[in-house]
């Protein structure tokens, strides 16, 4: 079965950078998105980002747009997420999705991923 393992969270003061990595292993053979969401407490699961098969084409949730970079290494099936200039307001658990069918559209559902890791936490001070 596919695994996905997020790493990188913790605790950061406001303005300060994370990385979190998510670690793919079993039959993937290409992912045709990679996406980042995330979910605080009492909240639905948000999308955060997402990165297609190349790099080249990415989406990202107008509160973490220009704050936030998603990237990816196919050879290395690795997919990560920069975020800069935390807030506060970026607290939650950072889940790591997988794709590996695509078709039209945007990938900013949950529901259109099919696996998903354990998630990482992410909590900035202010």
């Amino acid at each position: 079965q596919v695994q996905l393992v997020e790493s990188g969270g913790g605790l950061v003061q406001a303005g300060g950078s994370l990385r979190l990595s998510c670690a793919a292993s079993g039959r993937i053979i290409r992912s045709y998105a990679m996406g980042w969401f995330h979910q605080a407490p009492g909240k639905e699961r948000e999308f955060v980002a997402y990165v297609k098969w190349s790099g080249a084409s990415t989406d990202y949730a107008d509160s973490v747009l220009g704050r936030f970079t998603i990237s990816r290494d196919n050879a290395k099936k690795m997919v990560y997420l920069q975020m800069n200039s935390l807030k506060p307001e970026d607290t939650a658990v950072y889940y790591c999705a997988s794709d590996p069918v695509g078709g039209w559209g945007n990938r900013r559902s949950p529901n259109q991923y099919d696996y998903w890791g354990q998630g990482t936490q992410v909590t900035v001070s202010s």
